[in-house]
């Protein structure tokens, strides 16, 4: 079946949400002062705890170099901040539900997410969601505390970055302050590699490229996302594709994102004239190359019944352990049902160029 409805407000919500950016120029007459406490009293609704953990991160830097809680903050010192927004304690209520863990610490877990969960609670999804079950999961849990840890951090799924709802695919969460602060800094920065695996309408003339244009809210469709080349108030956005496999009337293509925009990959792919295959926001819901038979219209319209909406699969992500400072790395194979989906075309293909 062909999904048609709007997204919700979560859906269109970009990894940059998530995350606090403050840039703060000392006043000229500063004396001396530690630097937590001067931006305890500019962030007079942020907790001094939070406060320390973004120092310990690394996250607090003063002139472009990180320093420690004893800085002492001079005139026209430039201070820059980012952690990450702590969840809706109002909106987080576990419930009981499967979740593909692959990987898990005291510090973060790694999940595949199935095609069709909403990751987060929000307007009209206020329970079945990611975050609802990594709730009940981590209730579940051995009490423990990690040696960073403090009194005032508890076990909580942590949110660095999204995946659309109909979107498949690995994610990291964390599951302490520090581990949130620590990876939101990490992709605020663009440290992260994310791959993602596209099936796209139409044969992509180069093997690869690089889409480098601007995204904002649609203005004449509020409900979705588009290119604008030339409004100063876009937010710059960059994918890079490489084509895996052609099938005649669609592609299969790797993105590699190196921002991390509201449906950024949908958005550029639909920009270059390849929406995503049942994409129902971008157009990929209409047969926009084939050939004109209703026995090859009738093979499209099964296709679609294969997803419940764009064919979009997070592959990979990599990032530094928060803790460790490893290096680490996950890859999740497509869905099964994203698979058929594949073997179905290429089957076609065989029997149409016999």
């Amino acid at each position: 079946m062909v999904s048609t409805s709007a997204p919700d407000e979560n859906e269109l919500a970009e990894d940059s949400d998530l995350y606090e950016h403050h840039r703060f120029v000392v006043d000229p007459g500063q004396g001396l002062l530690r630097i937590d406490k001067y931006l305890g009293y500019k962030l007079e609704k942020t907790s001094r705890n939070r406060i320390q953990k973004a120092i310990e991160t690394q996250s607090v830097q003063v002139n472009g170099k990180a320093v420690k809680s004893n800085y002492r903050v001079k005139p026209l010192d430039i201070i820059t901040l980012v952690f990450a927004h702590p969840p809706h304690e109002n909106m987080l209520l576990p419930q009981e539900m499967a979740l593909d863990i692959i990987y898990e610490d005291e510090d973060l877990l790694v999940v595949n997410k199935q095609a069709g969960l909403v990751v987060h609670p929000g307007h009209g999804n206020y329970s079945g969601t990611l975050v609802n079950g990594l709730l009940w999961h981590l209730q579940q849990l051995p009490t423990s505390k990690h040696p960073l840890a403090n009194k005032q951090d508890e076990l909580r799924p942590g949110l660095v970055h999204r995946i659309d709802k109909d979107t498949s695919g690995v994610m990291v969460i964390a599951k302490n302050e520090y581990a949130m602060t620590h990876l939101a800094k990490q992709f605020f920065e663009r440290t992260i590699d994310r791959n993602y695996i596209a099936l796209v309408w139409g044969d992509i003339e180069e093997e690869n490229g690089t889409i480098n244009a601007a995204i904002d809210r649609d203005k004449k469709e509020r409900k979705g996302m588009a290119v604008y080349l030339d409004d100063p108030d876009a937010k710059p956005a960059i994918t890079h594709y490489t084509v895996i496999e052609r099938l005649r009337f669609v592609s299969l293509v790797r993105c590699k994102l190196e921002t991390g925009r509201t449906h950024q990959i949908r958005v550029h792919m639909k920009h270059i004239g390849h929406p995503l295959f049942n994409d129902p926001i971008y157009g990929g819901t209409r047969i926009l190359k084939g050939v004109d038979t209703a026995k090859y219209k009738q093979f499209v319209q099964n296709c679609f019944t294969y997803l419940p909406g764009q064919a979009l699969h997070a592959s990979t992500l990599g990032f530094e352990h928060p803790v460790s400072g490893k290096r680490l790395v996950f890859e999740t194979p497509l869905p099964e049902s994203f698979q058929n989906l594949l073997d179905k075309w290429k089957t076609y293909i065989q029997v149409l160029n016999h």
